[in-house]
């Protein structure tokens, strides 16, 4: 059976430390929840070290073919752990001494898990477990603020992921019907031939569930509701960490799909076109900071989707794994600034930034400039690679509109960077601002002048600083990351 417990110590290390986590909590007094905390993040770096050591192993698929240990876990199993420790760092000026301190920590372990999980499945089960795992602790954390915006947000993400888990259920057990069998493997071999329509059923239906985790239309909805109604660091995890695995999972099960029965690379590349291009122009007007980087994780997701459109070609997998390493780290960093300045609720309250906290802005402006695709940032370099592949794999087309679409996506980065670098003042105070209007605006504030949180100030430096190491370090990182997959 390939039984192999070591093997998954990555995944391991992290559920233990969820189920230490919570217990811990459960027994410590309020004030003293920060040393679950510790341990929740004691638990990250012990997995991102595990993954890191068993790495070099042989790919490989454990427990009767129903996981794969190969280039694309590798890289995931990596990626996640060290995302996750920035939404904790981000997260710590909000949480400390909060009731629920610890749940917090318990719900980013597992939403964690089931990330690493989602990328992992080689057995169409396991992904649907996987699904749920990476799916239940995103509902309480969209609401763990316990205010009117989080319970709507926790809501509409809740039912939009069940009625979709449900979908890709019904094409699990199509493409089962279709296949004999649910290990990727044993489908290879049996859905070529199987009647076309079925096939594209259990296929689209299929999809959904893991479409809906990476924020791409049709399932993109929930959203700019999470970013800007969850609380800060909640809103961190939900828009980058999910993204991950789901588009590793989108990757892997694609190509097991039989490509001349089903034309599901141009089904792919209609997708990406249509998610970056409406991420971008509802971006356009929004004035709230957290709704603007909601609707630019959509148009991120668009730019991904391009290499999942061209899967099993050269060097398509270690284009996508570079970019959502540098994505990651680069949302993160955005999301970290607006933790760190928690009044500025929207983008002229950033007004001045630059005079007061220039480390703060400058943090800002190597982020939004890294999420446009602006040299030497680490995004440059992983859009750099996914078009290099989207192009070479017969999609030029494709890669033509994202080039026009990274170049419209400027504007509303520079809308928010230009009051943050203005030498002039901040805006109007609160109780001097008008009445907001239209599509998520808030009153405008004085943010620059505010005292940031030193944690969150702190991981949007590093997390800044990071992407300018990891975009000078592109070429050594693709040449680590493994093109491999094993079924």
């Amino acid at each position: 059976m390939h039984k192999e417990p070591l093997a998954l110590l990555p995944e391991i290390l992290l559920l233990f430390g969820a189920v230490v986590t919570l217990l811990a909590g459960s027994f410590l007094p309020r004030r003293r929840q920060w040393a679950a905390r510790t341990g929740a993040a004691a638990a990250l770096a012990a997995s991102l070290i595990a993954a890191v050591v068993l790495a070099p192993g042989d790919d490989r698929t454990v427990y009767a073919g129903t996981y794969a240990l190969d280039g694309a876990t590798d890289a995931v199993r990596v990626i996640v752990p060290a995302a996750a420790l920035t939404v904790l760092a981000l997260a710590s000026g909000r949480v400390r001494g909060d009731r629920r301190e610890t749940e917090f920590c318990v719900l980013v372990l597992l939403g964690s898990l089931g990330a690493v999980l989602l990328a992992g499945a080689s057995d169409l089960l396991l992904l649907a477990v996987a699904y749920l795992l990476a799916s239940i602790p995103l509902y309480a954390l969209a609401g763990w603020g316990r205010d009117a915006r989080g319970a709507e947000a926790a809501l509409k993400l809740y039912l939009l992921g069940v009625l979709l888990g449900i979908t890709m259920l019904l094409g699990t057990a199509v493409l089962y019907g279709l296949g004999g069998a649910t290990d990727y493997a044993a489908l290879a071999d049996g859905l070529p031939g199987a009647p076309r329509a079925a096939l594209a059923v259990g296929t689209v239906a299929l999809l959904a569930g893991p479409l809906f985790k990476a924020g791409a239309v049709p399932a993109h909805f929930w959203v700019p509701d999470a970013a800007s109604g969850a609380t800060v660091p909640a809103a961190a995890f939900l828009t980058t960490i999910p993204k991950i695995g789901a588009l590793v999972a989108l990757y892997r099960v694609l190509t097991v799909l039989p490509e001349q029965d089903l034309r599901w690379r141009v089904l792919l590349a209609v997708v990406a076109v249509a998610t970056m291009t409406l991420g971008n122009l509802a971006a356009f007007a929004q004035r709230d900071p957290l709704r603007l980087l909601g609707y630019s994780t959509i148009s991120q997701a668009g730019y991904l989707l391009m290499a999942v459109a061209v899967a099993g070609r050269a060097e398509a997998l270690r284009s996508l794994l570079l970019y959502l390493a540098a994505y990651a780290v680069t949302n993160l960093g955005a999301f970290a600034v607006t933790a760190a300045l928690p009044d500025s609720r929207t983008l002229e309250a950033y007004r001045g930034l630059g005079r007061r906290r220039p480390l703060l802005a400058a943090a800002l402006t190597v982020c939004l400039l890294g999420l446009v695709g602006t040299p030497p940032t680490a995004v440059f370099m992983g859009k750099l690679t996914v078009f290099s592949a989207t192009w070479d794999g017969g999609m030029a087309w494709l890669a033509a509109v994202a080039a026009v679409n990274t170049v419209a996506s400027l504007f509303y980065y520079l809308r928010w960077i230009a009051p943050a670098l203005s030498i002039r003042g901040p805006g109007p105070s609160p109780r001097d601002a008008g009445p907001s209007g239209g599509d998520g605006e808030r009153q405008e504030g004085v943010a620059a002048t505010a005292e940031p949180e030193r944690w969150a100030a702190g991981t949007a430096v590093a997390a800044a600083s990071a992407t300018l190491v990891l975009g000078a370090g592109a070429g050594w990182v693709l040449g680590v990351l493994s093109d491999t997959l094993v079924r």
